[in-house]
């Protein structure tokens, strides 16, 4: 962890990731655990993001009027990945940092060219009895040891056909109890700092902000030109993540 945080590093990674959430409806974890990754590294990255994706994502959880139905469909799959937090956080304490910044490096990759090439991730997913808790169980895992909720989490919600409103509801109730899960967890390993929950907290106003203005250029740019630029950004982000990762 380093020494010093840089704090206009960080809120201008939140004010892009913030903007990119208000042009496309997602990605402020992704891109905000990336950045952060590369300049600050992985474990202040994943206590950084806490705040503003909390904050950013408890509106879309309780508005859309689907939160009953939610929870009482998708309770197998949401305790799983609350529970399998605590698993991934404890391998995240006593693994060597880089191989799991290699590993997010690769569920960005990963995620970046599903997108590009128009890759169905709900088709790999399964839609089975049990494919509820293991999906959550892997989600909730992979949350821990990278602090990302991507994959398979919101792959596995789009593979349920659920309506856009209830799919939008859905992956804000994930983002939030996975978060929570996180954030927990990560105190309970003495991975969360006062300094970086402060400096997760003061994430939020740019994180907001960044929100509101992606949303004023959403009806003036193409979002499939931007979703593009997005993707491909990920994808050297992540690319990088991974290389300096195997090369140690």
């Amino acid at each position: 962890m380093p020494t010093t945080l840089e704090p206009l590093l960080i809120a201008a990674t939140f004010l892009v990731a913030g903007g990119v959430k208000g042009v496309i409806g997602m990605g402020m974890p992704t891109v905000s655990l990336a950045l952060l990754t590369a300049t600050l590294g992985l474990q202040p990255a994943m206590a950084l993001l806490l705040a503003p994706t909390l904050i950013t994502n408890v509106w879309q959880a309780l508005v859309g009027g689907y939160l009953g139905r939610i929870l009482r469909q998708l309770w197998p799959f949401l305790l799983a990945s609350v529970v399998t937090v605590w698993l991934g956080v404890g391998i995240l304490a006593r693994v060597e940092v880089r191989w799991l910044s290699g590993l997010l490096g690769a569920l960005i990759v990963f995620y970046a060219l599903a997108g590009l090439c128009h890759l169905g991730l709900a088709r790999l997913v399964g839609r089975g009895r049990h494919a509820a808790p293991i999906n959550g169980a892997l989600t909730g895992l992979l949350t821990g040891m990278t602090g990302s909720s991507v994959f398979p989490g919101v792959a596995y919600l789009q593979s349920l056909g659920l309506p856009r409103e209830m799919l939008i509801q859905a992956m804000g109730v994930l983002f939030v109890v996975t978060t929570l899960a996180l954030g927990s967890a990560l105190g309970g390993q003495r991975l969360l700092s006062v300094e970086l929950g402060l400096l997760s907290l003061g994430a939020v106003l740019p994180a907001l902000v960044g929100m509101r203005l992606g949303q004023w250029l959403r009806g003036r740019l193409s979002e499939s030109t931007f979703r593009r630029a997005f993707l491909s950004g990920l994808l050297a982000m992540g690319g990088y993540l991974l290389v300096r990762a195997l090369a140690g």
